[in-house]
Formats: structure tokens, sequence, C-alpha cells
């Protein structure tokens, strides 16, 4: 009588997304229900207790699949370090002190007969690549955001050999794949004190990176076909670069409150003629901006929906959104300004669906970038748009050329967004391709 063949049991994938901020942490959980269902992977979701009560993040948590277990790590001292210490060197430091417990959790999966077949961590934890190799695991990183960004931090180590000065005072502009000219003002506020400490980080970063059995980003192919073949080209120096996006939040966001107020409001509006406004989740600005924000979306005269979320008092830490009292982002909206643009404007907080919004009939979308978008303004020597410019930009977007030009694009990407994430789509094949060099890792 033949032997019944025995089921291969679930590969187990530990992912390490980093504390504090939703804007990586979705992807992270977006990335663990793709392997768990089309993949039948298990996933240990390993999280960083950041101190505070956390509740954003153990919202997004409840009602994932029961082959998704998470596992937080005990918080950590932070009190030695300065008061100044940037978000960046914080968020780092944080998770290299909890090195410690994450062996225990591994070495616990292991005893327990769940032993993870990877690492996967974010790019803020990239230093956790020497303890997946003391484990014998592969080590990934999952880069959530711009792969453009990740062609960037390749060459920086290169730029900062070559620059003699702060980069600010370089005459040659920096040219990325696909034709992104940099100059040197566009570069991060973080990275233009040569001498910083978070410079040093970000240098020591670039060149950690480069020790990962390979990187996930979170872009597809057909959007940055030019980063993704700059770094093919630059193999074997550079990790094989996967793109397996756009992961979003998906599930039952469409049948929240939230969800359900944005999509009545946007039925009552005309057609194409409503402004989306959202910096991503963990695009969170300062106080200033904020306000200018605001008064410049009142000066324009146009219908918008804005998801808000609490300022920053710092400007350098305003994108990282570290704060862990998290205040009510509607306070710091300027005085009025809702009664004012009651009917036209509608303002949400923290969250919107954006998939049904992007899809709704819509006429232009700010992007995670600043305030740059798609057109480029130049902000004060504050680093702050001013509200003359935001009305003068929100016209532009909704009533130019170049807005009509964007919202073709948009729409472009959006069927290719579609297409990258199908049965036979690129992402979904790179996907496949890193689970199978998991699986055969020896």
């Amino acid at each position: 009588m033949e032997a019944t063949p025995r089921l291969q049991p679930p590969h187990n994938i530990a992912l390490l997304p980093p504390p504090t901020f939703l804007g990586h942490l979705i992807p992270f959980i977006e990335l663990a229900k793709k392997l768990v269902f089309q993949h039948n992977c298990t996933i240990t979701l390993i999280i960083l207790d950041d101190g505070s009560s956390m509740k954003p993040q153990k919202s997004l948590l409840q009602g994932l699949p029961t082959t998704i277990n998470t596992v937080f790590l005990p918080p950590v001292s932070t009190d030695d370090l300065p008061e100044n210490a940037t978000a960046e060197l914080l968020v780092s430091i944080r998770l290299t002190r909890s090195f410690p417990a994450l062996r225990d959790t591994l070495t616990s999966l292991k005893e327990l007969g769940t032993s993870a077949a990877a690492l996967v961590v974010d790019l803020f934890a990239v230093d956790a690549i020497d303890i997946a190799k003391q484990f014998g695991i592969p080590a990934y990183l999952f880069h959530v955001i711009a792969t453009y960004e990740l062609s960037l931090s390749v060459l920086l180590p290169k730029l900062d050999e070559s620059c003699t000065s702060e980069y600010r005072d370089m005459v040659d502009p920096i040219t990325l794949p696909g034709s992104i000219v940099l100059s040197p003002e566009d570069l991060p506020d973080s990275l233009k004190e040569r001498n910083s400490e978070v410079h040093k980080w970000a240098i020591d970063w670039c060149n950690k990176f480069l020790e990962a059995d390979g990187v996930m980003v979170n872009s597809f192919l057909e959007l940055e076909l030019e980063a993704f073949k700059d770094l093919e080209r630059r193999l074997p120096g550079v990790p094989p670069v996967y793109p397996v996006g756009p992961l979003i939040r998906t599930g039952t966001e469409a049948e929240s409150d939230a969800g359900s107020e944005c999509v009545k409001w946007l039925n009552d509006q005309p057609p194409k003629s409503v402004l989306f406004v959202s910096f991503g989740s963990g695009g969170t600005l300062s106080v200033e901006q904020f306000k200018e924000l605001a008064l410049g979306l009142e000066m324009c005269g146009q219908r918008f929906l804005w998801v808000v979320r609490t300022p920053q008092e710092s400007a350098a830490d305003a994108y990282l959104n570290t704060q862990s009292t998290v205040k009510d982002p509607l306070d710091y909206l300027p005085e009025g300004f809702l009664e004012r643009t009651k009917g036209r404007g509608l303002v949400v907080v923290s969250w919107a669906p954006q998939i049904q919004v992007l899809s709704h009939r819509m006429n232009a979308v700010f992007l995670t970038d600043g305030l740059k978008g798609a057109i480029r303004v130049k902000p004060n020597e504050n680093g702050v748009v001013g509200r003359e410019q935001i009305a003068e930009l929100v016209q532009r977007l909704m009533e130019g050329e170049e807005g009509n030009q964007i919202r073709k694009r948009m729409t472009d990407v959006k069927i290719a967004a579609g297409n990258a994430l199908s049965p036979e789509g690129s992402s979904t094949k790179a996907l496949a391709h890193v689970v199978q060099q998991w699986i055969n890792w020896k």
C-alpha cells in the first residue's frame, strides 16, 4: 500500500516593523496577509512596545487571521538620550536596544517547532540583519517608500565621499533613475548637515542595507521601471530588489463609519470637483504647515476632502510622528475654519478609505511628499509652504492643464497597479519568487 505523503507544514515568516508610526506598519500587515492567503505561510509579527498606549497600532491588529501571531517586545529606555534627539535616531536606538528580546523571541519560535524561515525588517531595523545571520535564516528588507529613494541610498555614501562641503553648497544636481533630478534643497533636512548624528546614521544605514539577502519594495515595476533597472544593473553590489506592491490597507475599511461618511459626501458633490488631501499615515505636518495648509484650502475656493492628523511641534520630526500622546488634530485648525468651509470641504480625522476615494469621481490628489506633490513649489526659509502658494497650487491642479495631466497619470497608474497585483502580474510573481527563495534557503 502506497504511503500517503505528509503535508509540508507552513513556513513561518518573522516580520519586524518599526514602532510608533503607522505608515510603515500598515504595509507590513498587508504583506503578512498576502503571505498567509497567497502562499500558505504563518506570520510572527514582532512589534516593539514604545511605552505608549499604542492604541492606533493595536486597532490595526484587530481581526487579523489567526495565522498571524503578534508578539510585543517590552519597551526599552531612552532616558539617557538628549532631549533634541531626532526621530530617526530614537526609532533606530529603540529597535537596537530591543534586539536581546528579539533573539529570545526567535529562540522561542525554534523551541516551539515554528522556527522563522526568514526575517523581514523595516528600514529602521536593518541592524537586525546580523541577528538573522546568527540564526542562519535569510534577512530581507521591506522598503515601504519609493524605489528612487532606495537608489538615492545607494548613491549617498559615494556622494558623501566626493563632497568637500555641505550638500547645500553643491553646484551640480543629483540625478536619479527615471530622469529625477534633485537639487541640494530637495534632500531631507536631516541629511543637509553632514556633521550631524542623523547624517552619520543615514550613511551607516546605506552601507548596512547592502548586507540584506534581498529587498522588497512597496512599489511596482511599471511605476518605477528605470529605478528597478538601475538597481538591477548594480548587482551583485546591491542585493536583489523585488517590487511587491502596492500593498495598501484593505479589508473592512469601506464599511467603517469614516469610510461611509466620505463616500456619502463624495456622492453629493459634482463630478470631478473634489481635491483629496492626504499625506499618508506617516506624513504628519508641522503645526505651522498644518495651519498654512488649512488657510490655503480656505483661500482656494475649491471643494476638498482632507484627512487630518495631529501636527508636530517640530518640523524636523513631523514625518515620523513620534509623539506618544496624540492630541485631537481638529484643535489645531484655525478658529472658525470648519464653519467657513462647511459644505465645500470635509475634514476627517486620521484615515479615509483611500481605494474608494481614488476610484470616485475625483479631480486631483496631493501626494505624500511635503507639499510639493507633482508641481514644484518653493518653501520659505523655515521649510513651510505658505497659504498663498497652496491656494495657487490647488487652482493649477483643479483647473489648469497640469491638473489634467496629473489626472490622466493617476488613471494610468491605477490601472497599472491593478495589473501588477493580478494573478499573473509583476508584483504577484515577484513575491512568489521571494517566498520560493525562503523555502529553498540552505
